[in-house]
C-alpha cells in the first residue's frame, strides 16, 4: 500500500455497486427472520445489517462486487487482513519474506489456520483459488488482479498455462509467489476477495460447494448458518477461526432489501442496528445524532458504448459529459455530502512528490453548458446527422440510481435540446446487457481493490473486463502497460497522469461524484470498521 495514502487515511480515521437477483430459497427453507429473533433474549449478541440485494456470488473469485464483498470478507480470510488502521496485517499468513528484487513473496500459514469444518488452511487451497481466479473459464471479472503473478495474465488470456503461473505451494504451509514485477502494495492487492482460498478438497468433491449454507465451508471470523435466497442470511461465530477470541458478536443477521427509505423505517422500528440515509432525507437527517460519514476511494460514473450511435464520435461523448453538473448532482440530488467528481481518480492517493494525485491532474471533466452545446453541433457535422439518434440512459433499479438518471434526463434537455429515454433493469439482467455492449449509455460504479491509481486506470484498456465501453486506445494501452513495469515511482505516476489525461480527453466515461459512506448506527453497536479502500469488517463488531 502507499505510504502516502495510508497517512491519508489515518488522518481521515463503501453508495456501491448494488446488485440484484432472482433465485430459490436455499437449504429447502423458504421462510425469513423477518423481525428480530428470540436469541437477542437468550444473551447472545445479534447485529442486524442490510446488504441490500442477494450477494452475486460467494465464490471467492466471482462475487465481484459490494454486496458479495461484504458478506465474504466476514466468512473468509486471505493471506493479510486490513486492521483498524487500513493496513494489512498477518491473517492466513502469520508472516512472509520478500526477495531482495521485490519479485518473491514467500508465505508462511498458521498452524491453526482451519476451515470451519476443521479441515487445515493449505498453500494448495491458495493455488486452487488463484488458479480458478485466472482460469478463462472461470469468467472472472477479478481476474485482471491476477495479472500481477507471472504467467497470470498470459494464463487468463488463453497464451499460457494453469502450470506457467507462478504460484506455488512448498509445503502445506508455505506458499511462494513470483510477481512479474515489484508491487509495493501487493500486501493490500491479497486483501481483496478474490484472494481468497478455497478449500480444494470440498470444491473438487462439490463444485458448487459456495451457493449454500449447508454446504459452505468458512475460514474468516463468521461461517454461514442460513441462507434463504433473495431473503435473508445468518452468519454465526465461527468457532474454526484462529482468532476467535477477537470476535465479539454470535451472530450477524443480513436482510435483503434493496429500498433505501424501507431499510430506514426497519431502522426505525428497530429491525435493524444500522441504515443509509435515503436520499429524499438526506437534508433533515444528515447531520443527526449517531451518523458516521466516512471516506471511500471509489467512482460513481457513466459509461458510453462507443459501437453505438451517437456515441462512436468523440465529441458528442464530451458534449454529453459536459453538460452534467455534478454540483448540482450531490447537492440537490443524493444530498449525502459526497464530492463532485470532475476527473477519475478519487483523492487520497498521494504521489511520490508528496502531493494528492488529484490535486497534480486537477480537474478534466467540468460542467460547461456552452462547450457542450458547440461540441455536439461539431459532432453531428461530423457524422451528417441533421438529427442525433434516439438515446437511452439506463441505470439498474435503485431509488437513488433513478434520481440520479432523472436529474441527469432534465441536463441533458436543459443543456443540449435532447431528450433522452429512461431504461431500468435488475441488477443480473443489467449488468449482462452492459458487460455485452447492449447499452448506449449506463451507469457504473467503480470501488478501488487495493491502494493505487493503477487499479481505476487500467480498468479501461483494450479488452479489460471492466471496459465495458468497447473502447479501444493503443496509446492509452501503452501508458498502462508501461506504468505497470515502471519501477521509479516519479515515472510511474507521471506516465499515470498523461493516462488519466487521455481517458479525459477521449471520454468513453464520465465521472458524477467521488464516493462515502453514510450510516446512521445505533446507540449500541461499535467496532465496525469500513475501510476507504477495502471491505466491510465485522471483526471487531460489538453490541451491548
Amino acid at each position: 500500500m502507499k505510504k502516502g495514502f495510508l497517512l491519508f487515511i489515518l488522518v481521515l480515521t463503501i453508495a456501491a455497486l448494488s446488485a440484484c437477483t432472482t433465485g430459490s430459497g436455499g437449504n429447502g427453507d423458504d421462510g425469513g427472520e423477518s423481525s428480530k429473533d428470540s436469541s437477542d433474549s437468550s444473551g447472545e449478541k445479534v447485529l442486524y445489517m442490510n446488504n441490500g440485494e442477494e450477494p452475486t456470488s460467494l465464490n471467492p473469485p466471482v462475487g465481484f462486487d459490494s454486496v458479495s464483498w461484504n458478506v465474504l470478507n466476514n466468512l473468509m480470510e486471505g493471506l493479510t487482513r486490513l486492521g483498524k488502521d487500513d493496513k494489512p496485517h498477518p491473517a492466513m499468513a502469520e508472516d512472509w519474506e520478500v526477495s531482495d528484487n521485490g519479485k518473491v513473496y514467500t508465505f508462511h500459514l498458521r498452524e491453526d489456520a482451519n476451515w470451519s469444518n476443521g479441515d487445515p488452511v493449505r498453500a494448495q487451497d491458495f493455488v486452487y483459488a488463484w488458479k480458478q481466479l485466472l482460469n478463462p473459464k472461470t469468467g472472472s471479472p477479478a481476474a485482471f488482479l491476477g495479472y500481477f503473478i507471472k504467467g497470470g495474465e498470459a494464463y487468463n488470456t488463453g497464451e499460457g498455462s494453469a502450470e506457467d503461473v507462478m504460484v506455488k505451494a512448498v509445503d502445506d504451509k508455505t506458499l511462494k509467489v513470483t510477481l512479474t514485477a515489484p508491487t509495493n502494495f501487493f500486501l493490500h492487492v491479497v486483501t481483496n476477495p478474490a484472494f481468497f482460498p478455497v478449500n480444494a478438497k470440498v470444491a473438487k468433491e462439490n463444485p458448487d460447494w459456495y451457493t449454500e449454507a449447508d454446504s459452505f465451508v468458512a475460514n474468516g471470523p463468521f461461517k454461514l448458518k442460513k441462507w434463504a435466497h433473495e431473503k435473508e442470511m445468518v452468519m454465526v461465530k465461527n468457532d474454526q477461526y484462529w482468532d476467535k477470541e477477537t470476535v465479539k458478536l454470535d451472530k450477524v443477521h443480513w436482510a435483503m432489501v434493496n429500498n433505501p427509505n424501507t431499510e430506514y423505517q426497519m431502522f426505525k422500528s428497530d429491525e435493524l442496528d444500522m441504515t443509509n440515509i435515503p436520499s429524499d432525507m438526506a437534508e433533515q437527517l444528515i447531520d443527526g445524532d449517531n451518523v458516521v460519514i466516512e471516506k471511500q476511494a471509489g467512482l460513481y460514473f457513466y459509461r458510453f458504448n462507443v459501437n453505438k450511435e451517437p456515441f462512436q464520435n468523440k465529441k458528442i461523448r464530451k458534449a454529453f459529459a459536459l453538460a452534467i453538473n455534478q454540483e448540482n448532482i450531490v447537492n440537490y440530488v443524493t444530498k449525502n455530502k459526497e464530492e463532485a467528481a470532475k476527473a477519475f481518480v478519487s483523492p487520497g492517493f498521494e504521489g511520490p512528490s508528496g502531493k494528492d494525485f488529484r490535486e497534480v491532474n486537477g480537474d478534466l471533466v467540468k460542467f460547461n453548458p456552452e462547450k457542450a452545446k458547440k461540441l455536439l453541433e461539431q459532432g453531428m457535422k461530423e457524422e451528417g446527422y441533421d438529427k442525433l439518434p434516439k438515446v437511452t440512459l439506463s441505470y439498474n433499479t435503485s431509488e437513488g440510481h433513478k434520481a440520479i438518471a432523472v436529474a441527469m434526463q432534465d441536463m441533458f434537455s436543459e443543456n443540449l435540446g435532447v431528450n433522452v429515454t429512461l431504461e431500468n433493469t435488475e441488477w443480473n439482467v443489467f449488468l449482462e446487457a452492459q458487460k455485452n455492449l447492449k447499452h448506449q449509455l449506463s451507469r457504473s460504479s467503480f470501488l478501488f481493490d487495493y491502494a493505487d491509481p493503477i487499479n481505476f486506470l487500467e480498468s479501461f484498456t483494450t479488452g479489460q473486463s471492466m471496459n465495458r465501453t468497447g473502447w479501444s486506445n493503443k496509446e492509452y494501452d501503452k501508458l498502462i502497460a508501461q506504468a505497470k513495469k515502471e519501477t521509479n515511482e516519479e515515472k510511474r505516476w507521471e506516465l499515470m497522469y498523461e493516462a488519466e489525461k487521455l481517458l479525459a480527453e477521449e471520454m468513453p466515461i464520465f465521472p458524477i461524484h467521488y464516493y462515502n459512506q453514510v450510516f446512521i448506527y445505533k446507540d449500541d453497536v461499535t467496532g465496525i470498521v469500513r475501510h476507504p479502500v477495502g471491505y466491510l469488517e465485522l471483526k471487531w463488531a460489538d453490541k451491548k
